[in-house]
């Protein structure tokens, strides 16, 4: 296969949503008025049963998306014969026309774009959805591959297609990979087209709930062999503009944004009859879909090239500042795991809408940082030390006991210098 899709299953005991319960958690804004969107979705195989469709939206209590196929070259809906892009399909379809129906209360309007698997597959889907009489405001990709496996003359046309659908207003999301740093090769490497300057990149996230809320969220990776989010810096594409103030060095930087793909928090959905429990960073690109389809029919807009207007809504995101993907880990702000972080989504549109931000974007000095790190590892050993000073304890109790002590400490001096 040129491309692959961005998805895994979920081991035993694992903890597993619904794409609407995902859409409430993130907060996307519930919109029922407003111009229909439709979500054009790119598949390089695979294909999708209606009639699983129509159970699974039942038993959500939504009403089922409207889908039309688009054939390229043809390539067209063939359910059955690859069950890995079967899950890749249904993954996309249940993810986005779930989000947004949770959202608005309207079916969703799906463009399912098959195309063959080959050099110029992406790109010619893309320019099928940007043809299309149904105008797509949003094109979701769960397809992708290593920068450095794509022939020149491939990333050319894409990229042609791609600029072509900024033009027309679409958004183009893209899942980062699943993984981590290397994207599966030696080095460090990031996916594309997740890597283009004129797509959305997705990465992915841990996600922890207590109810019906986020109490923890952190960088996915889940180990060597068992998926991690794709992230890094382009080998191809230069910083742009918008990624300026936010990414160190010259080069463009991925993820943009994030939300949750871990499959020990993943999405639960059905393939050919079966319910499954599926991650990937596959499940983030038609999430972010769905909920800029919802921007746009809150907006009464296209909003197209949404990044720049992502970046300075950095506040009211949701910042991910732990864990890693390998050679990068999750920090305050933007970096290299988690991009801007995941979604918030009704702060996002208010902030898009004109609202002010809830905190400045004033950088914070590195040293300022690391000061309060400082600090708060001091006092959290000066804790422990009045805590044990007039009792010995074994070395094991008293190490696990000021762990929490000064992780809370240096979480509270951080937060301090931040809110300052």
């Amino acid at each position: 296969m040129f491309c692959k899709p961005y998805l895994h299953p979920a081991a035993a005991g694992s903890t597993s949503f619904t794409p609407d319960q995902i859409a409430a958690l993130y907060g996307f804004p519930r919109i029922p008025k407003g111009p229909e969107q439709t979500i054009a979705i790119g598949e390089l195989g695979g294909g999708y049963d209606t009639t699983d469709i129509q159970n699974y939206f039942a038993r959500l209590k939504l009403p089922a998306p409207q889908i039309t196929d688009v054939s390229v070259r043809g390539a067209k809906n063939n359910p059955g014969v690859q069950p890995d892009a079967d899950g890749e399909v249904m993954l996309d379809i249940l993810v986005a026309a779930a989000a947004w129906s949770w959202s608005t209360g309207q079916p969703a309007n799906l463009l399912l774009v098959f195309a063959p698997n080959d050099g110029d597959g992406m790109a010619d889907a893309v320019s099928a959805a940007v043809a299309h009489a149904s105008r797509p405001s949003v094109f979701s990709w769960s397809w992708g591959g290593p920068e450095d496996r794509w022939p020149v003359a491939s990333i050319q046309k894409m990229e042609a297609a791609l600029q072509a659908a900024v033009q027309a207003g679409m958004t183009v999301t893209a899942a980062a990979g699943d993984n981590g740093s290397s994207d599966g090769e030696r080095g460090n490497h990031v996916d594309y087209p997740a890597s283009s300057s004129s797509v959305l990149s997705c990465g992915g996230t841990n996600l922890q709930v207590s109810g019906s809320r986020i109490i923890q969220e952190t960088s996915w990776n889940n180990g060597s062999g068992r998926g991690a989010t794709g992230g890094g810096f382009s080998a191809l594409f230069k910083r742009p503009a918008w990624q300026d103030n936010f990414v160190p060095g010259n080069s463009r930087g991925v993820p943009d944004v994030a939300g949750d793909a871990d499959p020990q928090s993943g999405y639960q959905i059905v393939v050919n009859g079966q319910a499954q429990v599926i991650g990937g960073t596959s499940a983030v690109a038609p999430l972010w879909a769905a909920l800029v389809a919802v921007f746009n029919r809150a907006m009464n807009k296209r909003l197209g090239l949404i990044q720049p207007l992502l970046y300075q809504a950095e506040p009211s995101f949701r910042d991910v500042a732990s864990g890693n993907n390998g050679a990068f880990s999750a920090l305050v702000g933007w970096d290299a795991c988690t991009g801007l972080g995941s979604p918030d989504g009704a702060k996002i549109l208010a902030q898009l809408s004109g609202g002010a931000p809830e905190k400045p974007t004033v950088p914070v000095p590195q040293q300022a940082v690391q000061a309060a790190a400082d600090a708060g590892i001091l006092h959290g050993l000066q804790a422990t030390l009045t805590r044990f000073g007039r009792y010995p304890a074994a070395p094991a109790t008293v190490l696990n006991a000021a762990l929490p002590l000064v992780t809370a400490a240096v979480n509270a001096e951080i937060q301090q210098v931040f809110q300052a």
